[in-house]
């Protein structure tokens, strides 16, 4: 299965997405969206992509002009076709991947801050308190957009606002931004 990069420096690229049902890759419909929400904000950004799977996200961003990514994803599989499409793109120097849950590596990553976080974890298992922590990793005024399947329980972190909620059929985005000074 192949996914097209959308637009910026690799638009038109397709990466790689595995054929087995263990990631369920943002269609480009919703990641165009996400990008044009976010609009220049992506350019030189300081971006994590959790929940990685193939990194069609992360790799937009890149694509977009984001500074960095880093991609955590735990799927032995994904990680093979995140790596494969990462070298083919060659985006080496600009992302790197941590081969484990984001549960685990929340546990121990060093203290960096991220300017846009994605966080897409699986349907079949939000994990929304892991999901809640990632929070603490936004910049002041850096942006988390959550992916997930329904309305429902929004995370909640003292300094970070809702401040949009978007709705594509079954999948839901809600973007939440940290106030300059709180936190």
């Amino acid at each position: 299965m192949n996914i097209r990069i959308i637009s910026g420096e690799f638009g038109g690229r397709k990466i790689e997405a595995p054929d087995t049902g263990r990631t369920h890759p943002m269609s480009e419909r919703i990641r165009n969206a996400l990008f044009n929400s976010l609009g220049d904000l992506v350019e030189g950004a300081v971006v994590l992509d959790a929940f990685a799977g193939t990194g069609s996200v992360g790799l937009e961003a890149l694509s977009r002009g984001a500074h960095d990514v880093t991609f955590v994803e735990r799927d032995r599989i994904a990680q093979k076709v995140l790596a494969k499409n990462i070298t083919a793109l060659g985006v080496e120097e600009r992302a790197s991947i941590v081969r484990t849950t984001v549960h685990n590596w929340l546990e121990t990553k060093d203290e960096k801050e991220f300017d846009i976080i994605f966080a897409d974890p699986p349907y079949n298992d939000p994990q929304l308190s892991t999901a809640s922590e990632l929070l603490g990793l936004l910049k002041p005024g850096g942006y988390m957009v959550l992916s997930h399947p329904g309305r429902g329980e929004e995370l909640a972190k003292t300094g970070v606002v809702v401040v949009d909620n978007r709705s594509y059929g079954n999948a839901f985005l809600t973007f939440y931004r940290r106030d300059e000074a709180a936190l």
